[in-house]
């Protein structure tokens, strides 16, 4: 392959995960305006947000694998599906329990999530270059999981809106990433 057609398929690669990033991060952006908009007054509507954001994430990381090979080809990806989906149905038992519980589930979720993360954005730095964002957020999250964790013991019954600045960020993260691969790509095909 020439160096023509190297940084051509470099592009196209990097021109599907900008515009993944670009999904991702303006439906987080969705799920924090949703959230604090209806989320924060309605039970039910919290309930449903609060599952449907883990199996949002898992659902994302297929899709994402699947484009990038397969999820044998990235075990990172294939292990945030199977911690999500479990997530999902976590929180799901978990707000029977409570939103102490619930904050739980979300921060084990956040490190094991934001580690899986840090890993799939270190090994596509190689590849696809400009994944700090994605490296920052993966570390980011496994250390809001922490205190997560550590908050979700507290007298404090948390709410949807405790939760809502973790995905602002997320959705940050996503779309800086998706801003950043744009011009790179740009920059590479002039």
């Amino acid at each position: 392959m020439t160096n023509a057609e190297t940084t051509g398929v470099q592009i196209v690669e990097t021109d599907n995960l900008a515009r993944y990033y670009l999904i991702r991060g303006l439906v987080a952006a969705g799920w924090v305006a949703a959230a604090v908009a209806v989320g924060r007054s309605h039970a039910a509507a919290a309930a449903i947000l609060l599952v449907s954001y883990p199996a949002w994430d898992a659902l994302a990381n297929w899709f994402d694998a699947r484009g990038s090979g397969g999820l044998f080809a990235n075990p990172s990806q294939a292990l945030n599906v199977v911690v999500s989906l479990g997530t999902a149905v976590a929180v799901a038992v978990a707000l029977q329990v409570g939103m102490n519980a619930v904050l739980a589930v979300f921060g084990v979720w956040a490190v094991l999530a934001g580690l899986a993360q840090l890993v799939t954005g270190i090994r596509r730095w190689r590849v696809a270059g400009a994944q700090w964002a994605m490296i920052l957020s993966g570390a980011q999250s496994a250390l809001a999981g922490g205190f997560f964790v550590a908050q979700s013991g507290g007298a404090k019954v948390p709410t949807i809106i405790d939760v809502a600045p973790y995905a602002a960020f997320g959705a940050f993260y996503f779309l800086v990433s998706a801003v950043w691969l744009i011009i790179a790509n740009r920059r590479r095909g002039v």
